[in-house]
């Protein structure tokens, strides 16, 4: 399986939470779509079938990349 460069995974993570956070605030059409779509991106990057899955591996992947720190906490 092909893996995402750890600085693309990132990003995807942090897109999917911007957008989660903005469709819960306000579900627009726009923000839906945007929000599928990065899912679905982030799946695939990942392997994996749902976005709950997909950040569970994304964010193992990403601590493997960055040496055992958590580069998903944002301070």
């Amino acid at each position: 399986m092909l893996m995402a460069h750890p600085v693309l995974l990132r990003n995807l993570v942090e897109q999917y939470r911007t957008l989660s956070r903005l469709h819960a605030e306000d579900a627009t059409t726009d923000v839906r779509q945007k929000l599928e779509d990065v899912s679905y991106t982030l799946c695939v990057s990942t392997g994996t079938r749902t976005p709950e899955a997909a950040l569970i591996a994304a964010r193992d992947r990403l601590v493997d990349a960055f040496g055992g720190e958590d580069p998903l906490l944002v301070a």
